[in-house]
């Protein structure tokens, strides 16, 4: 197990593929662990350094009881690719994942050679939406709202025909309740246009043709805030295409890097 201890927090991580490949990062959505990248990591890290790691509240990092913010996730993840030797990496950030890969484009533009966007924004939801969803989530735990997150998550074959479909339920219903507020909140409170319309780099927008949780043309108003970012639709996924359909994320991450000189 590998654990770095960066800003006061323990976080878990995973570090693959050769150690001078350029470097290429994940940072996963909210109510999921890092192991949503495997099947994208799997086909790329014969060519790539490859991090993936839980954020703050989420899988088996530590999620302190004082809270946090979205700044303090951004951070983490500086530290984290600091103390690991990574820079100039293409940074894959999945809907708070993103956020935080926004963030971090703009804080540390050392750390970010190329930006990916997966289904995400530079504003996700209403502070009413999250506000609602927090304090259903602290009444009855995650399960009691877990059917009408996961209808957002996966279209509907997934649901229907995949064995792994369970599995995913288990990972979201299992996380945090703590972690999961508290990362709700700081999503509640992150408006990234200003800082996000400023970014000059090499950026990739992709989302899931049927995401219910952030759907194609709230991903493409997003793209348009970087000058020259690509936006390209998967069809047949939701909100997590990395697990639907991840030899398309492979092909279009793959010929972005390429084309961008990443590997």
């Amino acid at each position: 197990m590998e654990v770095a201890q960066v800003n006061s927090v323990a976080l878990h991580y995973r570090l693959s593929g050769p150690e001078k490949a350029p470097a290429l990062v994940f940072s996963n959505s909210l109510g999921t662990d890092f192991r949503i990248w495997d099947e994208v990591e799997a086909a790329l890290s014969d060519r790539y350094r490859i991090l993936c790691y839980d954020k703050r509240g989420h899988g088996l990092s530590d999620g302190p009881e004082g809270g946090w913010g979205m700044q303090d996730s951004v951070h983490d993840l500086a530290a984290l690719m600091d103390n690991l030797g990574l820079k100039s990496a293409a940074v894959c950030g999945l809907s708070v994942g993103g956020l935080i890969a926004q963030g971090l484009a703009a804080e540390r533009p050392d750390l970010v050679k190329l930006l990916i966007l997966s289904d995400t924004a530079a504003k996700i939801g209403s502070p009413d939406m999250w506000s609602k969803r927090i304090a259903a989530v602290r009444q009855d735990g995650i399960g009691a709202i877990a059917e009408d997150i996961l209808q957002r998550w996966f279209a509907p074959d997934y649901i229907a025909s995949s064995p792994d479909f369970p599995m995913y339920r288990n990972m979201l219903v299992r996380t945090p309740v703590h972690g999961y507020v508290t990362t709700c909140q700081a999503i509640a409170d992150t408006d990234l246009i200003e800082s996000t319309s400023a970014l000059q780099l090499p950026a990739l927008a992709i989302v899931g043709d049927k995401d219910g949780a952030t759907p194609p043309d709230l991903v493409r108003e997003t793209a348009q805030l970087i000058d020259g970012c690509r936006f390209e639709l998967i069809r047949g996924a939701g909100h997590l295409p990395c697990v639907e359909r991840p030899e398309a994320v492979v092909s279009l991450l793959s010929e972005f890097m390429t084309g961008n000189g990443h590997g």
